[in-house]
């Protein structure tokens, strides 16, 4: 649940008691001229708006005469985000790019809740050059990792290098991803070849789902490396949709471990430790330079808190 802080713009709003039954997101665009009824729908979705003190997060909800309703709107996100003396895993750099290790945790940019403290925060500490570079919200971002997903980055340091890589991550072409997977069970097959759509789900549409309409292709090689009630399993991605991995894995029935969004929670909470995220770690990365054109190649090696998820079981790549 979002916590209101006193930052909010927190407004409040009485339903007439001649009023009459109306859903949530249209009565309340009536009362705020100043935004969108899209924008009103987001609010409600970010549970950022209460009746009668309950978070209600459905924009079709109901709302009666003598309702009290309650909305927090959030503080806007800084025009350019200012620089942090934030700590940074540092792979490799010269003076075209950067490629990182993130930490999970890490938010990539700043967003309605998470205004500082990103690693676009961190990054123009450390290149104040970086200003720009692909626009003032996003500067040197070319792809994203979640939050809660650890592991290798690319970031451009100059205009040329944002062009290519760009494109080349939005095709593909001359990328190579491959990701590092806990998940709950074994994947039947042990390997093979995912190839679907991916969309809003329509049931929720703050989550992604296969979906056989309204959707982008999606395609997930995977590879299990070791199996047992848990398993880790090599995810080479020749997309980049939003949330792939996770939901491919779910789809086969063995979602991520930690998953909070698409995996099984109660089998979380049986692990000794409970997983503090998702366990899924960007292992690989491989391109090409953007202005030499020479091949790169990187690896990051899992993070210390995939160990008590592996447990005993053997984990040898190659």
């Amino acid at each position: 649940m979002v916590v209101l802080v006193e930052e909010d713009d927190i407004r409040s709003f009485a339903v007439p008691p001649e009023g009459i039954e109306a859903r949530l997101d249209a009565w309340l665009a009536e009362q705020c001229a100043e935004f969108s009824r899209s924008r009103i729908q987001g609010l409600i979705r970010a549970e950022r708006m209460r009746v009668n003190g309950a978070v209600v997060a459905r924009p079709a909800f109901k709302v009666n005469p003598g309702d009290i309703v309650t909305l927090a709107i959030p503080p806007p996100v800084p025009a350019i985000p200012q620089p942090e003396d934030i700590p940074l895993s540092i792979v490799f750099e010269d003076a075209h790019i950067i490629v990182l290790d993130k930490p999970a945790g890490l938010v990539v940019h700043p967003a309605p809740g998470h205004l500082s403290g990103t690693l676009v925060n961190a990054l123009l500490h450390h290149c104040p050059d970086l200003e720009g570079i692909g626009g003032v919200a996003r500067p040197g971002i070319v792809h994203r990792l979640d939050q809660d997903t650890s592991g290798l980055m690319v970031v451009a340091k100059t205009e040329a290098a944002m062009h290519t890589l760009t494109k080349e991550f939005a095709s593909h072409v001359n990328i190579r991803k491959t990701y590092l997977a806990m998940v709950h069970g074994s994947p039947t097959p042990p390997e093979g070849r995912i190839e679907n759509m991916i969309g809003r789900c329509p049931w929720d549409r703050k989550k992604m789902a296969v979906v056989e309409r309204n959707g982008k292709i999606a395609v997930t090689n995977y590879r299990t490396l070791s199996s047992g009630s848990r398993s880790l399993v090599e995810c080479l991605i020749e997309t980049g949709r939003t949330h792939q991995i996770r939901v491919h894995m779910a789809s086969l029935g063995c979602p991520i471990v930690g998953d909070a969004v698409y995996g099984r929670p109660g089998w979380d909470r049986l692990l000794d430790p409970p997983p503090a995220r998702q366990m899924l770690h960007a292992w690989r990365l491989e391109l090409k330079h953007p202005v030499t054109r020479s091949p790169l190649s990187f690896e990051a090696a899992l993070p210390a808190d995939f160990t008590p998820c592996i447990g005993c079981f053997p984990f040898r790549h190659g």
